[in-house]
């Protein structure tokens, strides 16, 4: 019997591909939604609980009371104001440890993996589970980027990992070498909508996303699916990028035939690490 699987669960699909993945190998598992948070899709059938971000200390007890031995973080978790949350003891202790690390996503997560460490759980990635959605290298669709849009897609590498530098974002909306849009904490699609108000005339621009340097491949992966597909479309985009490796590409073929449909071309880079 494989070791129980406890799925913290954020927004967006991944969630609901990981209950998936564990029905279909028999493997046990506990699912944990946030209140907040969006529902996961189908939580309603799974063996879950229910809690608030703030509550640490009963989370790991109840992972404890359910037998967990892994975790995988699931999707990307709204951030709520620190002033909305009921915080436990175990939860101030936490943010006493990690100080600046609240700042900034990467660094909150990893001293989140680190406490659920000390308290026995094996964390492990999402593509660990579900490696057929990792994005490769090369061209996925039937369009492919000019040399126009290989220099933004340069330039659009070079600003995200910047962004990634100072643990802010994943993304940017290149065009012509001009730097339409950054992500910052409303996430790709509203970034996505901004950048629609700001494209120039000419070849439309593209949406790179990369890794933050030095992140911790097991959690909060850049993430496109069918939907992002749209929304850059609906910006007038002509192409997305994302890191060979380094970024999960949502129910591919779906991704793929929006795409192709739409005009744009979906390219997996491979990232240079001093990029």
């Amino acid at each position: 019997m494989p070791p129980k699987l406890g799925i913290l669960a954020g927004g967006g699909d991944l969630p609901a591909r990981i209950i998936d993945i564990c029905r279909e190998t028999g493997r046990p598992f506990f699912v944990v939604a946030f209140e907040g948070q969006p529902e996961p899709e189908g939580i309603a059938e799974t063996p879950h609980a229910r809690m608030n971000l703030g509550a640490a200390g009963k989370l790991i007890r109840r992972l404890h009371d359910e037998k967990v031995d892994e975790l995988v973080l699931a999707g990307p978790i709204r951030r709520p104001s620190l002033t909305s949350l009921k915080l436990d003891l175990r939860a101030t202790r936490i943010l006493a440890k990690a100080g600046k690390a609240m700042l900034g996503d990467d660094s909150m997560l990893s001293v989140l993996i680190g406490e659920l460490e000390s308290e026995g759980f094996r964390v492990v990635g999402s593509d660990s589970l579900l490696p057929g959605l990792l994005a490769t290298e090369g061209v996925c669709g039937v369009h492919r980027p000019d040399l126009q849009a290989e220099e933004d897609i340069a330039r659009g590498i070079a600003v995200a990992r910047a962004l990634g530098a100072v643990d802010v974002g994943q993304a940017a909306v290149v065009q012509q070498g001009l730097v339409l849009a950054v992500e910052a904490v409303e996430g790709t699609n509203q970034m996505l909508s901004r950048a629609a108000g700001l494209k120039r005339d000419g070849p439309g621009g593209v949406l790179v996303k990369v890794r933050k340097p030095g992140q911790d491949g097991r959690v909060d992966l850049p993430t496109i699916g069918a939907a992002t597909v749209a929304a850059a479309a609906a910006a007038g985009l002509r192409g997305i990028a994302i890191e060979a490796g380094g970024a999960l590409i949502m129910e591919r073929d779906a991704a793929v035939k929006a795409a192709d449909a739409a005009g744009l071309f979906l390219v997996g880079v491979s990232v240079r690490p001093n990029s």
